[in-house]
């Protein structure tokens, strides 16, 4: 794979890198893909199997989580939700969740924080970008997993430390449309994200575009990074078995220098070939490729230093810069150990806020195993989210978020524009003030009732 000088890719000099990219994407549709069509009432009903060709769609189409009335009666419901995004419109059920929050989720970045360490400390400029690319690629590995996570309820927050010296807060800011925001720090790096998503319901699967905003900083150099992730794809979600695919580009710009990382998650392709696959270069200010970078997001990555035309510097060698850590075997959730680690309350302060996450009784239920409690405590809460919303109405309140401010800054992004929150520095006091008392009582958190409400009153319908 070799780059022009101006920065753009092309694959050994026939029909360059972008169109090769384009190709498989329109191969992919076609190759692997099938509308099983010789069922009634399914008709247009697209099946994926990763695995293999276009020949076993029907016996893919058997297999899944979804026991077949429930999947049946799930696919007639949601016809008429197609081409539609439906982020705010469905309420899904508890059998395709997992026990965490999106608010977790967000949190869940924070797992190979070392390479922020490594990026802080590096006097390269571009091997800062190898470093922080990575450490954004390498949240992948936790968002291929095919189980969805709780919308969090309109005040909700997630707390997290003990882990690399960071003080993590995240908070659901606004709930149509979804909105979560968070802000997490240490020596090394502070890294801010607004999170918003939308969406375009296909029949049995979805698209997701992130229309959120990242930023990085390295406090050292004091560089700011601006992250564009690629979209992603929710392959199966009713019929067959569910798997994700996030084929497109990932840019991350040094918003300080100019220098980028830019880097192609590659589509899946026949028999699952390309699947995983990443590869691109950083380029400085000039749009000269000085790095090349090539991995899987679910396995590793590696880099080596290349010269005007991205191939090998003469001597040097490909080294590895990060690899995923080891997974519990036969973890229903494909939970990481880091990721157990963040419903754990050892991750939570003192003095745990009572909108935390992991207070909230329907996934505490969900992860217990008691599906049945997790479902009616999930449509319990929601139905107080809507009795907290009339009595806002009713009193002429704004919801306004405790820790993060809603700024004038609206962001662009490839997919539309995005109102962007901004952290207002009160948690950081919040906390300061509970960790220098002498006096803090401290309660069980696992008997802390889940309180993200606005209103204590609020009559439930």
């Amino acid at each position: 794979m070799a780059a022009n000088k101006d920065g753009n890719q092309s694959g050994n000099g026939s029909g360059g890198f972008f169109s090769s990219i384009a190709s498989s994407l329109s191969n992919f549709g076609s190759a692997m893909s099938k509308s099983v069509n010789g069922l009634l009432g399914y008709e247009g009903l697209e099946v994926v199997n990763p695995e293999g060709g276009n020949e076993d769609a029907g016996a893919e189409a058997q297999r899944g989580r979804w026991k077949a009335e429930d999947r049946d009666n799930y696919w007639k419901m949601m016809q008429k939700y197609i081409g539609a995004d439906i982020t705010s419109l469905v309420t899904l059920p508890v059998i395709i969740c997992e026990p965490m929050t999106n608010l977790q989720k967000m949190a869940e970045l924070m797992e190979y924080s070392y390479l922020l360490e490594l990026a802080d400390e590096c006097e390269d400029p571009h091997m800062r970008l190898v470093y922080a690319a990575t450490w954004f690629i390498s949240v992948y590995y936790a968002l291929q997993r095919t189980w969805k996570p709780f919308n969090p309820i309109l005040g909700e927050t997630y707390e997290l430390v003990n882990h690399a010296g960071i003080t993590f807060i995240a908070e659901q800011v606004c709930h149509h449309p979804p909105i979560g925001a968070a802000h997490a720090e240490n020596e090394h790096f502070t890294y801010d994200i607004t999170s918003k998503v939308k969406s375009k319901f296909l029949g049995n699967s979805v698209e997701v575009y992130p229309l959120g905003r990242s930023r990085l900083t390295l406090k050292k150099s004091g560089v700011v990074l601006d992250l564009v992730p690629p979209p992603t794809k929710v392959h199966n979600l009713i019929f067959g078995r569910t798997w994700i695919d996030s084929p497109g580009e990932m840019i991350l710009t040094n918003l300080t220098t100019g220098d980028k990382a830019l880097l192609y998650f590659q589509p899946c392709g026949w028999f699952g070939a390309g699947r995983y696959e990443v590869d691109g270069y950083v380029y400085n200010s000039e749009e000269e490729p000085k790095i090349l970078m090539t991995g899987k997001w679910n396995e590793s990555m590696s880099y080596q230093p290349c010269d005007l035309e991205g191939e090998p510097l003469p001597g040097s060698t490909m080294k590895e810069v990060w690899k995923a850590a080891d997974a519990p075997k036969n973890e229903k959730f494909q939970y990481t150990y880091f990721a157990h680690k963040i419903n754990s309350f050892d991750t939570a302060p003192k003095k745990l806020l009572a909108s935390d996450s992991r207070l909230r009784p329907d996934r505490s239920a969900l992860e217990k195993g008691d599906v049945s409690k997790a479902s009616s405590e999930k449509s319990r809460l929601e139905e107080r989210q809507r009795a907290d919303r009339r009595t806002r109405e009713a009193k002429g309140d704004e919801f306004k978020p405790k820790w993060f401010n809603l700024s004038n800054e609206i962001c662009p992004t490839p997919w539309g524009d995005l109102e962007v929150y901004e952290y207002n520095g009160k948690y950081h006091e919040h906390r300061s003030a509970i960790d220098s008392s002498n006096h803090v009582e401290e309660a069980d958190a696992k008997t802390i009732e889940f309180n993200p409400w606005g209103y204590e009153d609020s009559v439930v319908a």
